[in-house]
């Protein structure tokens, strides 16, 4: 049975459809059967992925107002073992029309259990919000990665994210645990991203990540081409980022390597935690 895990921060720019995708893709390189489930109606992790949805085409709005299955809609992507469950323009209004139905909370969860057992992992991209549509992620989910940008004021808000997981986790879903707070955008040459750094890992200690996203133009470049980073630049320091950041996972979830410590497309994705190279 896959893990489902939700990708949120109701702040908006911190990397969220960028962690989203690459996370995923890395996972799928390490040859695990991967969903990427776009909750955001910008559809952004959709067409960073490559997929281009039309108005006649289904997507997860379908799945959660019209009770289409979701297996009738999940995509397959150009990295192998990716798919994804498209999002659209449409999703833009699933929150007020969500708000009228039955255990509205729980909706993508049940459309989530009727797919779980397809996949090993199940990545949730949420909106930057704290909605309706991010409450269901929240309560279908098993854990959450929350990335936070290594800038000013990137820890403000953080408190009242984790207070909407404390309650969740106390009210719809007992089950959700913090994944890991995520580092991301960081640029060594500015102090004061070393400085968030060390005050996000004082006050969340074990939660944070070791491992730390560097601010990297391939990082920034590879959604315009509808490609994760590991396929748009295998030997570049983001896309090595982002396989230690799998790496990491899979050791915290007692899961196989599946080669994470050996060189893959040609580059090394043993973790190295602290010391990743400077922004290219």
């Amino acid at each position: 049975m896959g893990k489902v895990i939700a990708v949120a921060n109701q702040k908006g720019g911190v990397g969220k459809t960028t962690t989203t995708i690459n996370l995923a893709a890395s996972l799928a390189i390490l040859e695990y059967k991967v969903l990427v489930i776009d909750s955001d109606p910008q559809a952004n992790a959709t067409s960073g992925l490559g997929v281009r949805i039309s108005d006649k085409d289904s997507s997860l709005y379908d799945c959660l107002i019209n009770d289409v299955n979701a297996r009738e809609v999940i995509v397959a992507t150009d990295t192998p073992s990716l798919s994804l469950l498209p999002s659209h323009i449409g999703l833009a209004g699933a929150e007020i029309e969500l708000i009228s139905k039955i255990q509205r909370e729980f909706i993508l969860k049940k459309i989530i259990d009727a797919i779980k057992n397809d996949f090993d992992f199940i990545f949730i991209d949420c909106l930057p919000s704290l909605g309706l549509l991010t409450v269901n992620a929240l309560t279908a989910a098993d854990s959450v990665v929350v990335p936070v940008q290594c800038e000013y004021f990137a820890l403000e808000g953080l408190g009242k994210l984790m207070n909407t997981v404390r309650l969740v986790k106390g009210q719809l879903n007992p089950r959700l645990d913090i994944e890991g707070i995520l580092l991301s955008m960081y640029d060594s040459r500015l102090r004061l991203a070393k400085e968030v750094v060390e005050e996000a890992r004082k006050y969340f200690g074990e939660r944070v990540f070791q491992t730390i996203i560097h601010r990297n133009s391939r990082i920034s470049e590879a959604p315009g081409e509808g490609k994760p980073v590991a396929l748009y630049d295998a030997n570049g320091k983001g896309a090595i980022n982002f396989f230690n950041l799998a790496a990491e996972i899979l050791k915290k979830n007692n899961l196989p390597s599946n080669g994470a410590d050996r060189k893959i497309a040609g580059i090394s994705v043993e973790p190295e935690i602290e010391d990743n190279s400077a922004i290219e």
